[in-house]
This record gives C-alpha cells, sequence and structure tokens, in this order.
C-alpha cells in the first residue's frame, strides 16, 4: 500500500469535478447562514457530521468489497434531493474517468460500462482507493475531508474570505475528522454483516433544501 496516492486522491487538483462545486455553501452564503469564518465553521461541522459521515462510511464500505448497487441505493435514500442526487452522479462519473486513467483498474472498467450515467461519488470513492491501494480507513479520510474542503474553498471565492481563516477552519476540525472517519469504518465494518441498514442515515434537510433552490438559479458560480 502507497499512502502517499492518498494525498493524490484527496489533492484539490485531482481532475475529479470537485472544484465545480460547493457543497451547499453557495445556498448557504445566499441564504446568510456563513457569512466569515465563524459561520463558516458551524456550517462545516454541521456537513461533516451529516452527509459527511455518511460519505465516508459508504467510501469505507466500498473498500471492503460491499456491493455497488446495494451502496448506491443505500445512498439514494440519504439523499431526499433530486438535485443532489444527480450532482453525486455527476462527480462519481468524472471521478471514474479521472481514476481509470490514473489507476487502471477492471472493477472501475466494469463500474463505468454498467452504470454509463454514474453512481454517487462516494461509492466510486472506495473502488477508487481499493484501485490505488488504499484501506477503508483511507477512503473514510478522503470523504470526510471532502465533505469540509470543498465549502470552505468554495467561500474563499465567494465572499472573498482570506484563505488563511479558511484554512483555519479546516485545521480545528481536524479532530472531529478524525472521528468520523473512525466510526464510518465502523459502520462499514457493520454493513457486511449487517446490509446497509448499518449505515448511518444522519440527515441535513437544510443542505437538501438548499440544494433544491440553488439547482433553480438562473446564475450561479457552482454547478451544487
Amino acid at each position: 500500500m502507497s499512502r502517499a496516492a492518498l494525498l493524490v486522491l484527496a489533492d484539490g487538483r485531482f481532475p475529479a469535478g470537485g472544484h465545480a462545486h460547493s457543497g451547499g455553501a453557495e445556498a448557504a452564503v445566499k441564504a446568510g447562514r456563513i457569512t466569515g469564518g465563524a459561520s463558516l465553521e458551524e456550517f462545516c461541522r454541521g456537513r461533516l457530521h451529516t452527509a459527511g459521515l455518511v460519505a465516508a462510511s459508504v467510501a469505507a464500505a466500498g473498500v471492503l468489497g460491499a456491493d455497488v448497487r446495494e451502496l448506491d441505493a443505500a445512498l439514494d435514500a440519504r439523499t431526499p434531493s433530486p438535485a443532489l442526487r444527480v450532482a453525486a452522479r455527476k462527480l462519481g462519473r468524472q471521478l471514474t474517468r479521472a481514476a481509470r486513467a490514473t489507476w487502471p483498474s477492471e472493477e472501475l472498467d466494469a463500474v463505468a460500462l454498467e452504470f454509463p450515467k454514474g453512481v454517487h461519488q462516494p461509492v466510486v470513492l472506495g473502488l477508487v482507493a481499493r484501485a490505488a491501494g488504499l484501506g477503508a480507513l483511507d477512503a473514510a479520510y478522503c470523504a470526510a475531508y471532502e465533505s469540509v474542503s470543498g465549502p470552505a474553498s468554495a467561500v474563499v471565492r465567494l465572499l472573498s474570505l482570506d484563505p488563511f481563516d479558511a484554512t483555519g477552519v479546516l485545521a480545528r476540525l481536524a479532530p472531529e475528522v478524525d472521528r468520523v472517519a473512525d466510526r464510518a469504518v465502523e459502520s462499514a465494518r457493520a454493513l457486511l454483516d449487517e446490509g446497509a441498514d448499518a449505515l448511518p442515515a444522519a440527515s441535513a434537510p437544510l443542505l437538501e433544501i438548499g440544494a433544491q433552490l440553488h439547482a433553480g438559479w438562473a446564475v450561479r458560480l457552482f454547478a451544487s
């Protein structure tokens, strides 16, 4: 296993399309829920312990060999917003393309062939982590970190927030990312014995509502 592969996968410059998505931050900024560093931190904390936890659990389960269809259906059930489901599959398709060029894998080839419209991004992330020689905890860390780094980067653009302040938010959340990643791996291992009901179903209604509103905007900086 090359742990350095995790750095490649988690790097914001990896061409997986995440830079075009704000993780709900754009809608939250317009609604006045994010106005600066302190409110960004609260937004990211909430996202980490809800959508981030679910994504990290699914990614870890993918590394452990859980069925792709089962995981994709589980995320559908945990994503009420049609706009978010569409965005997740677009991101999954883009990640598949990037990963097949970076870490060629018969499993990724098969997923691309069977699901031409894509599967949820965290499902693909787990398969990509396995193709890169990474473990379940690595995949969980990547998903958990993405859940907060995306909004933090987006708010730097949306509010001209000082990048130092945004990075400080991520640093302060680091211990919570650790805990979420550990919990995600526990859930993923339980899934192998108990099925998809063992995955967390932490909800974030404002993210779902915001995504639906955001999808209808005539002008927006980010895709979601």
